[in-house]
């Protein structure tokens, strides 16, 4: 089979397209004839080197999200069957989705939803993790006020549908005014350029100086700071990355501020969708259940897809890692 693999960490260019033997599905997993692989922030982390939660042995094969149809089974496996279109993480370690086939634990995966296209459900497993994030790690009620970071993105624009749904206040942030028209379109209430000095301010100006309930943060550790500074008494911060400044200093005066004077109730969350998985699986299920009857009644669509041919992936990680996408970007094997 043709697949996307590196033999070292570095820039996009450390991505290749080579020939592999056809993986094998073992106990409990399925083999997934792969027709998109979502590109996210993980396989960048992993592709560059950058602490991660599970390994990253080279040779790797990239990409821990897919969508296909299931084409054979391990021993035991009962939830699925050969032919069923299916859409989740792939591979024993996140990995292995940037291919033209994958493997995949059978309990890890969900049915595409009728009608949907394989693009557009490579990017399902996202808008779990957008839900889980509001639902489930934010708490996110509604009369509360939200701010979505990279809102045109990927999960973004889940996020700012989600949230919606659930009947907030959404402030969008953005990088750019096309990224912004875009947010407001999906609906968001407001847009704001969360690059530019001054962007905290222009939340207290649009939440006439109380701050927002709940905060996504995934910049890195110096952002937080000032993530923390647009919280409304009780807010929450709930941060769910690094894509920009991992080793960054964290502002330890706002951090006190927040936790010890005056101490507003403030919460700080780390987030992994992976310990929700593991450790919540009935809440994961149910916010993910939630995800599905949005989709279903057209409450939530989703953002645009941007797709790449298989062999285009260090062009596809490149736009993403740059900040230039709008919407989810897959690549089609």
């Amino acid at each position: 089979m043709k697949a996307i693999q590196m033999s070292e960490t570095g820039q996009p260019g450390v991505l290749h397209l080579v020939e592999l033997p056809d993986p094998q599905p073992g106990p409990g997993e399925v083999l997934i004839r792969v027709e998109a692989a979502g590109v996210n922030f993980m396989d960048i982390m992993r592709r560059k080197g950058l602490p991660f939660d599970v390994p990253t042995p080279l040779p790797f094969v990239p990409g821990g999200e897919v969508a296909g149809t299931v084409v054979a089974l391990g021993d035991g496996v009962v939830s699925a069957a050969t032919g069923d279109r299916v859409f989740g993480q792939s591979g024993p370690l996140a990995n292995g989705g940037y291919a033209e086939l994958a493997v995949a634990r059978a309990d890890g995966l969900s049915p595409v939803p009728t009608g949907m296209d394989s693009e557009r459900a490579a990017g399902l497993f996202v808008a779990t993790t957008a839900a889980i994030l509001l639902i489930g790690a934010a708490r996110l009620s509604a009369g509360e006020t939200v701010f979505v970071p990279a809102a045109a993105g990927g999960l973004g624009s889940y996020a700012v549908q989600i949230a919606k749904a659930l009947n907030a206040t959404v402030i969008a942030g953005a990088g750019t005014a096309e990224k912004r028209r875009i947010a407001v379109e999906l609906g968001a209430d407001h847009a704001v350029d969360y690059h530019a000095s001054g962007w905290a301010d222009e939340i207290q100006r649009l939440t006439d100086g109380r701050g927002v309930d709940v905060a996504l943060e995934l910049i890195g550790p110096s952002h937080l700071g000032e993530t923390l500074s647009v919280l409304a008494p009780f807010g929450r911060v709930i941060n769910y990355g690094y894509v920009a400044d991992p080793d960054g200093p964290i502002d330890s005066a706002a951090v006190k501020q927040s936790l010890f004077n005056p101490a507003p109730g403030h919460a700080l969350v780390g987030f992994n969708v992976g310990y929700w998985f593991t450790e919540r699986p009935q809440e994961t299920a149910a916010a993910a259940a939630r995800l599905m009857s949005w989709l279903a009644d057209g409450t939530v669509t989703g953002p645009q897809v941007t797709s790449f041919p298989l062999a285009e992936a260090a062009t596809a990680q490149g736009l993403l890692e740059r900040g230039l996408n709008i919407g989810k970007v897959v690549l089609v094997p």
